[in-house]
């Protein structure tokens, strides 16, 4: 196994692990306040649309040209994982508040309480339907993620078991505890997802275009450092000048 598909194997597993705490999390929340059987019901009927969506989707990308895609796709990673990034390094740099899975799981839980007290006996509407937009959304982004990172780089097959490792593991785990996963550090993955995807582009891109990267596929782990640096130089630039702020406004 060479370093591109290690780095392939990490960046698909750590964004398709990141989407998937976020589904879990709207799940638990929707299951504690609405009932299990709802909840579960609208995860296994998002799941059985994802999985349709891949089958039809799936092979049209798969014998799509292969420069035009890589030009295509890593654009869409560039600017994905510029999103990624950006959020990344101000919430590291203290300009933006963090990703809160305990907050998202109180607010969601405050919303679905709001709606009444459910029958969990009986179907209901409202868990069913936050259930099933949670893991619809979040699981649709886990197959962007596998389809667009797998068929740039010539290996769909360790993209799909990457994310699927990610989200079964995710998954259990959040079965297993019940509750959300605030444990996992959601912030400094999405810096480091950032930067993988941000790598992946570019050289995906570049390939695209006719770039011959010296080393071939050496240059995606020099592409990382040099992104790592850039993104710990601008996170350490947003905290400086959140302190000078704060001093400011002592004054």
């Amino acid at each position: 196994m060479n370093s591109a598909t290690i780095s392939l194997a990490l960046a698909v597993f750590a964004a398709s692990a990141v989407e998937t705490v976020e589904a879990v999390t709207i799940v638990l929340a929707a299951g504690v306040t609405r009932g299990w059987r709802s909840a579960l019901q609208g995860a296994v009927v998002a799941l059985a649309m994802l999985a349709v969506l891949v089958a039809v989707l799936g092979p049209l990308v798969v014998r799509a040209p292969l420069s035009g895609l890589r030009i295509v796709i890593g654009g869409i990673l560039l600017l994905y994982g510029m999103q990624w990034l950006r959020k990344a390094i101000l919430r590291a740099g203290g300009a933006m508040a963090k990703h809160d899975e305990d907050a998202i799981y109180q607010r969601e839980v405050a919303r679905l309480s709001a709606g009444g007290s459910p029958n969990r006996r009986i179907h209901d509407r409202v868990g069913f339907t936050v259930a099933f937009k949670g893991v619809f959304l979040e699981g649709f982004e886990v197959v962007v993620i596998i389809i667009t990172l797998g068929t740039s780089g010539r290996d769909l097959g360790v993209a799909a078991i990457a994310g699927l490792a990610a989200v079964v593991i995710v998954g259990s785990i959040g079965a297993a505890l019940s509750r959300q996963l605030s444990g996992v550090p959601e912030n400094s993955l999405k810096m480091f997802v950032g930067i993988l995807l941000v790598s992946f582009g570019t050289f995906w891109s570049g390939e695209g275009l006719g770039v011959h990267w010296p080393g071939s596929d050496l240059a995606i782990p020099v592409l990382v450092g040099v992104y790592g640096a850039l993104a710990a130089l601008l996170t350490a630039l947003v905290t400086r000048n959140g302190r000078k702020l704060a001093v400011a406004d002592a004054a």
